[in-house]
């Protein structure tokens, strides 16, 4: 069942560690299958180096285990709840990534300072509040994902694929698995960045809109005009 999604999240999974985003098992990378509503995951807490394609785990947006016999990852239900309120999207990752994580347990967001973060992600990298301790408690993982929802009410997820969930860590999302991943690596750098940016000047100010603007939607939208074009 769903082979072919099961390779492709395999491969995205072990991005993770290639792009040092992971250390031990603390990440994981999902796919969606639109048409029938089934969702592959990574299984739980089982190293990169063992992993196969066979071991990823198909779920339903229940959290129902369809096919598998491995525990799907712990973040699953926060996973489903991305793929229910965000229908664009085709893959989610989350990670521990420590320059995100930082931000992340800091309680911040992550401001634009330069074009390399405008490029990817529009605006401030947004951070969800901490959960209540009923929140966690009614049910940690899914709640996880509904504070995610929430904070994207009155943002774009599609142009800012991104969150930090405050004393947690950094979920991506994109068309599909690898563009997830690949918005993963961009946060870390951005957070990176950032992070030496304030260092080096601690009254730093975030990049003017208009140059934000500019090199969002120089990639991005009806008028990019940045790499090829595809035939």
């Amino acid at each position: 069942m769903l082979e072919e999604l099961k390779k492709v999240v395999y491969e995205a999974n072990m991005l993770l560690p290639k792009y040092g985003l992971v250390t031990f098992t603390w990440g994981n990378v999902s796919g969606i299958d639109r048409e029938s509503g089934l969702m592959v995951i990574k299984p739980s807490g089982v190293d990169y180096d063992k992993l196969t394609p066979e071991h990823m785990v198909v779920v339903d947006l229940e959290g129902n285990v369809v096919e598998g016999h491995l525990n799907p990852s712990s973040d699953t239900l926060t996973h489903i709840e991305l793929y229910k309120a965000f229908p664009n999207i085709g893959g989610v990752v989350h990670t521990h990534s420590p320059w995100a994580t930082s931000w992340a347990q800091a309680g911040r967001g992550i401001p634009c300072y330069g074009t390399t973060h405008a490029d990817y992600l529009y605006g401030e990298v947004p951070g969800a509040r901490c959960l209540t301790k009923e929140e966690l408690d009614e049910g940690y993982e899914k709640n996880t994902g509904v504070l995610i929802v929430d904070v994207f009410k009155n943002n774009d997820y599609e142009a800012m694929p991104a969150v930090l969930c405050k004393n947690h860590g950094p979920f991506t999302w994109g068309k599909n698995p690898h563009e997830a991943v690949h918005n993963a690596v961009v946060l870390e750098e951005c957070a990176k960045m950032a992070a030496r940016c304030e260092m080096i000047n601690p009254q730093v100010e975030p990049a003017p809109q208009y140059l934000q603007d500019k090199h969002y939607y120089r990639k991005h939208g009806a008028n990019a005009y940045y790499g090829q074009r595809e035939e």
